[in-house]
């Protein structure tokens, strides 16, 4: 490795200039690291196996950095909770599930947790595989809209990395932008998969670290039995929250808005979200109507009604644009050839007649779309032996206006959702991101 006496930052061996401050690079052992008034770690040895070199994100939980490895010669992200983190036996619990549930995952799609250690100054660290690029969060902040070649490639990844963990009844439970991170390769995102360190075990034997009616998620991006903090969640809660970020990532914004969380959990239970195709509406990349079918059915409120996977939520969206194929082929695809075939596509897409049946879900077919009238059989939720979630509570009231950040909204729930308090999340929920960009 090769690092910059300036700020510290680690390369390969084949980089000749820090792109950050123009330093020329020298051998990561021999670069000085400058010291860090306000974290004493920086510069020491951690776990007698990693040097920390700089400081990448701080967050509720914990504190991420770049360290190198000096066992294994790399660089590695390594998380610390946080000192009164560290005192909350759950928060460990859910810390060391993080790097447990790392070893049973595929890690094409996932980022790869290495190594979890209790550190010399009580607290625990996991250390990851370093990740170059940024959060998808960051780059909807900064493009509004995603086209849809980015999008179609980015969920389709998403989907097989998911598909791995549902295989294993392992379901995320926190996916949202934040938690996608977009490493930048010659022909398009790469995307890893952040933070299983909320994920819900559904095997039959499987420890449980959450209190039945606890919520754990974002808010814009919650099922409905979610919300409700049910114990039959199960993966197609997951298929709701990559449909919503599906949708804000073609329309610039979440599919039900609120600005505290019981506004937005209302929206949830209560409401369905402006179609795609309305909401996109003279964008510079319009969406077609055929989405807004797949969006209808990825929303059903009652799971047994949703789209059955992720996988088959990434196969109907790239569908709706006209493609030819299966998840699978897109996650490779070269982006800028999915954007010839979507543009070669998008004007006969745009004015096609969308089918009202028959869909994949029969249920959907015979009752019109209906939410509360039938629950059609999911064959995977079968396989799993997962009961339906009950139908949501009617709850009265009217929505709040949308917050100008999505990421920046309270989750203080009505009462049958139990809060995690006013002023930080619960330490059930790790929050720290591993991003290669300095913590803003």
């Amino acid at each position: 490795m090769r690092a910059c006496p300036g700020c510290g930052r680690l390369y390969p061996d084949d980089a000749g200039f820090c792109p950050v401050d123009g330093f020329e690079l020298v051998s990561a052992t021999q670069a000085p690291i400058a010291a860090n008034p306000d974290d004493g770690r920086v510069g020491q040895m951690l776990c007698e196996r990693y040097q920390i070199r700089r400081v990448v994100a701080d967050g509720g939980m914990g504190r991420v950095y770049e360290a190198l490895d000096l066992r294994d010669g790399g660089n590695v992200a390594v998380k610390v909770l946080h000192p009164d983190v560290s005192r909350d036996e759950v928060a460990v619990a859910r810390f060391r599930r993080e790097f447990e549930v790392s070893q049973l995952l595929p890690h094409d799609y996932i980022v790869e947790v290495r190594d979890f250690q209790a550190t010399h100054d009580g607290s625990y660290a996991i250390a990851m595989e370093f990740l170059y690029g940024e959060e998808l969060r960051a780059c909807v902040k900064r493009e509004g809209i995603i086209s849809a070649a980015r999008t179609v490639r980015m969920i389709s990844q998403v989907a097989m990395g998911l598909d791995g963990a549902h295989a294993r009844k392992l379901v995320h439970r926190d996916l949202k932008p934040d938690n996608i991170f977009l490493c930048q390769k010659t022909d398009g995102d790469h995307v890893k998969i952040l933070d299983f360190g909320s994920v819900k075990d559904k095997a039959d034997n499987a420890k449980k670290l959450t209190v039945m009616g606890t919520t754990i998620g974002s808010p814009f991006y919650m099922a409905p039995e979610q919300a409700q903090g049910l114990d039959t969640l199960d993966h197609r809660a997951d298929v709701w929250a990559l449909a919503a970020i599906t949708y804000e990532c073609i329309t610039g914004s979440v599919p039900f808005q609120g600005n505290n969380g019981p506004s937005i959990l209302l929206e949830i239970l209560t409401k369905e979200p402006t179609p795609p195709s309305v909401a996109a509406k003279d964008s510079k990349h319009p969406v077609p109507p055929s989405v807004d079918a797949v969006m209808t059915r990825a929303f059903k409120k009652n799971a047994g009604m949703r789209i059955a996977s992720v996988g088959n939520l990434a196969d109907s969206f790239g569908r709706a644009y006209g493609l030819d194929g299966s998840h699978t082929d897109w996650a490779v695809i070269p982006e800028l050839d999915l954007a010839k075939q979507i543009e070669a596509e998008l004007p006969r897409m745009m004015t096609a007649e969308v089918p009202t049946g028959p869909s994949d879900n029969a249920a959907d077919a015979f009752f019109d779309e209906l939410d509360s009238l039938g629950n059609a059989p999911d064959p995977m939720a079968q396989a799993m032996n997962v009961p339906p979630p009950a139908p949501p509570p009617q709850i009265g009231g009217a929505p709040a206006a949308a917050p100008a950040a999505y990421d920046d909204v309270p989750l203080t729930v009505p009462s049958h959702v139990p809060a995690a308090g006013p002023n930080r999340p619960s330490a059930s929920i790790l929050d720290v991101r591993v991003t290669s960009r300095e913590n803003s």
